[in-house]
């Protein structure tokens, strides 16, 4: 079953989507954070969770708009704001949902924001998994995903739309602030037991090496998975994601 909410928390308005069976208590919930310029109704955590409610009990699955994505209200991207609405998600999951155990599952710029709030608070998560994480954003974003022209902009001062199904507002405060939060250079070697990462070999947005380094700076486990691109639009490469996340959560 899907039900659609609001997480209201003045001035934040949260948007999300909980997959769960309505006859079981919740007694673990995965917390899915997308992509950059994703949303909370992306296919590939609509499939992850109809395989998660179809092979066990008392699971469910919460995706979230993060701040200007999605239907999301807010027009200007912050890196603040997105730890809020994390902060903000996983009360609501303690308090409402009064799950006992809270999961991560997290891909590319969400990634990066999930390893970004650990290393500020205490990990909420019993594991976490990140597919293709952006740990190296403010590249990825320069690099690959914005234009010479967009770019061109930022450095005169001038916000631009930048992504795919939704156009986010990029600021050249925000890549300020991400420049400024550069999760490589910190240290995870505390929480590496708790923390998987797959990355496709044919990841053309975020740079394989990118993710590969990271893993062994911080000794964590990591999982190449051969000829998959940063969406993982091979079936067969999301199928082999899928079996070896949900074999690392040990439901």
């Amino acid at each position: 079953m899907e039900k659609y909410f609001s997480i209201n928390k003045s001035p934040h308005n949260i948007r999300c989507k909980l997959y769960y069976d309505p006859r079981r208590a919740m007694e673990k919930v995965v917390l899915y954070t997308h992509g950059f310029a994703g949303h909370k109704d992306n296919g590939a955590a609509h499939k992850f969770a109809d395989r998660v409610l179809s092979k066990y009990k008392g699971i469910a699955v919460l995706t979230f708009n993060l701040p200007c994505h999605g239907d999301d209200v807010k027009k200007k991207l912050a890196l603040q704001d997105c730890m809020t609405y994390i902060e903000l998600v996983v009360d609501y999951i303690r308090s409402e949902l009064r799950a006992g155990e809270i999961y991560s599952y997290a891909t590319s710029f969400g990634g990066y924001l999930v390893l970004k709030y650990i290393s500020e608070h205490e990990p909420p998560c019993v594991k976490i998994a990140l597919r293709c994480p952006a740990v190296n954003m403010a590249e990825v974003l320069t690099n690959t995903i914005m234009k010479h022209d967009e770019l061109d902009a930022i450095a005169k001062g001038k916000p631009v739309q930048v992504g795919f199904d939704r156009k986010i507002e990029v600021t050249r405060q925000f890549l300020a602030e991400l420049e400024a939060s550069d999760i490589q250079k910190l240290d995870y070697l505390d929480d590496a037991e708790d923390i998987l990462i797959l990355h496709g070999t044919k990841d053309e947005v975020v740079p394989f090496q990118a993710g590969r380094a990271f893993a062994e700076n911080n000794l964590i486990e990591f999982i190449p998975v051969e000829n998959a691109d940063h969406r993982f639009q091979n079936p067969a490469c999301m199928e082999a994601a899928t079996k070896a996340i949900l074999e690392f959560f040990c439901f």
